[in-house]
């Protein structure tokens, strides 16, 4: 007996896609490539801005597999197309940001065990035993932003907390959150997964749980501060 497979959600091919590009492009930039490194320097200037008003980033920013056709699935509309492209854009940006000079991997993806959702990276900035109101409230700030650039623009500040903190992030899971995000009643689930992420944080120094770190032991580096 055959079990049928559910056809992937454009959500989830918005987040595959951008952790597969995020994945090529810190794996070149750790090893010092200097493709990638011109790379991440191109694309953390449109951290924070509108996919439109940066042409230069249209041939680095690959959508073609969102046009591609799939056995037994639908091609997108184009209004699926547009804010898919609109939540990879967002991500990529935010990535290379978040990238810049640390030698450690500021993607990871999320498990149960060791989180790297928006929410449990935000607690992580805070003390293990209290809340740091200025920081709670950015993310909240975040939440209730109008569109998407200002939630670009709002998560930008975020994650320049995050990396002078080496806290990394999901962003296969942001890309598709930030998809979520500009459809109707999409907020609202975004903000409730961030809520959640944020109150499941346990410090991984707390009995009972193991600090196990994969990050890159790669000094950090210069030599993109420009």
């Amino acid at each position: 007996m055959t079990t049928a497979t559910a056809a992937p959600t454009v959500r989830s091919r918005v987040a595959d896609l951008t952790a597969a590009q995020v994945k090529r492009w810190q794996e070149g930039y750790l090893r010092d490539s200097p493709r990638d490194v011109a790379a991440l320097a191109r694309l953390r200037r449109g951290a924070g801005r509108d996919a439109a008003d940066l042409p230069d980033l249209w041939t680095l920013v690959d959508t073609t597999p969102l046009h591609a056709r799939l056995d037994g699935v639908r091609p997108l509309a184009e209004e699926e197309l547009a804010r898919a492209e609109n939540a990879l854009h967002a991500a990529l940006t935010l990535w290379a940001l978040h990238q810049q000079s640390r030698g450690a991997r500021m993607h990871r993806p999320h498990t149960r065990g060791r989180p790297t959702g928006l929410g449990a990276a935000v607690r992580r900035l805070m003390p293990h035993d209290s809340i740091d109101e200025p920081v709670r409230k950015r993310l909240v700030r975040a939440g209730t932003a109008p569109d998407l650039t200002a939630l670009s623009q709002r998560l930008r500040d975020l994650i320049v907390l995050l990396r002078r903190a080496d806290i990394p992030l999901d962003y296969g899971l942001l890309a598709g959150q930030l998809y979520t995000w500009q459809w109707p009643g999409g907020a609202d689930t975004v903000r409730r997964e961030w809520g959640r992420s944020f109150h499941a944080w346990q410090d991984p120094a707390a009995p009972g749980d193991s600090p196990a770190d994969d990050t890159a032991s790669i000094p950090d580096s210069d030599k993109d501060l420009s």
